[in-house]
């Protein structure tokens, strides 16, 4: 493990950009960016034009270490490259920022009131490549819809097995219990959650470290535990469907908790700005989200 890309991500002052829509969520990133569906007939073009906005955000003078401390990548992109080098090789070398992989393989189908992650049964192989392409770490995500205690349980279990994977594969992995915004029991939801990963952090061995994605807090500074935790090398904030200004108001109110941000981070980019529209608008951005990240 890269010693300092760990010093960066335990102590550095940002947040972490989530540039890592996959195949179901790509139209919808485009759409908002304002590339229609009719101005690609195939998946290789879909792909093709989400690397060049990913590549514009990436080579923008905005996008810098300054701010961010990772890139969380979708494995299309850590397979490509910018200017030549692989994605992650990019952002380490060029920008200083550290880059991480997601890994899961999207959600199964809601039961007890939460939807696991679908198996990840290429996962060794794709460790493999992830250490093969520098990548740091990884990032999976599943969700909670309601405050039912035995899904909770099962979906944080699901999270930590393999997050012990990923560990041994010399990773540090980001576990992404996701709670919806919109559930009409979200605190319940977010105290039954918080006390599942305190077991399982609990029996984390000495060498085993992760990091944790969660959705903001009802209550302010309700993760202070967590983000207090020796197993825990970060803490970080997904925007879940606020809006960034929502988002960055409610990640102000809770010390010690830096956002990764996806949707909220690209909002009000468009591929027909001129480049200095598209540097100023995204500079914005940066800068409301890493003062947020840091108060």
């Amino acid at each position: 493990m890269n010693k300092k890309q760990v010093e960066v991500m335990r102590n550095g002052q940002g947040f972490v950009a989530a540039l890592d829509q996959s195949g179901g969520s790509t139209p919808k990133a485009l759409a908002g960016y304002g590339v229609t569906g009719d101005q690609y007939d195939s998946e290789e073009e879909m792909f093709d034009l989400v690397h060049a906005m990913r590549t514009r955000i990436i080579t923008s003078p905005a996008f810098t270490s300054e701010r961010i401390l990772a890139a969380i990548l979708f494995e299309q992109t850590m397979d490509r490259t910018i200017e030549g080098l692989y994605t992650g090789d990019y952002l380490w070398e060029k920008k200083g920022i550290v880059p991480i992989l997601k890994v899961d393989k999207g959600l199964a189908e809601e039961e007890k009131g939460v939807q696991l992650m679908k198996p990840i049964t290429d996962l060794d192989s794709k460790l493999d490549r992830a250490v093969e392409r520098k990548m740091f770490g990884t990032k999976m995500r599943s969700v909670i819809k309601s405050a039912n205690p035995e899904g909770i349980k099962e979906n944080v279990e699901q999270q930590f097995e393999y997050g012990k994977k990923i560990i041994a594969a010399g990773l540090v992995p980001i576990l992404e219990p996701e709670i919806d915004i919109n559930s009409p029991d979200k605190a319940e939801s977010e105290s039954l959650m918080k006390t599942e990963i305190l077991k399982h952090l609990d029996n984390l061995s000495g060498n085993e470290t992760i990091m944790l994605k969660l959705t903001i807090p009802d209550q302010d500074g309700f993760y202070s535990e967590l983000i207090e935790h020796p197993k825990v090398m970060r803490v970080v904030a997904l925007s879940g469907g606020y809006s960034r200004e929502e988002a960055v108001n409610l990640l102000e109110r809770n010390p010690g908790l830096i956002a990764s941000f996806s949707r909220a981070l690209v909002e009000g980019l468009h591929v027909n700005q001129s480049d200095k529209e598209f540097n100023a608008m995204l500079g914005k951005s940066i800068e409301e989200i890493y003062r947020a990240s840091i108060t």
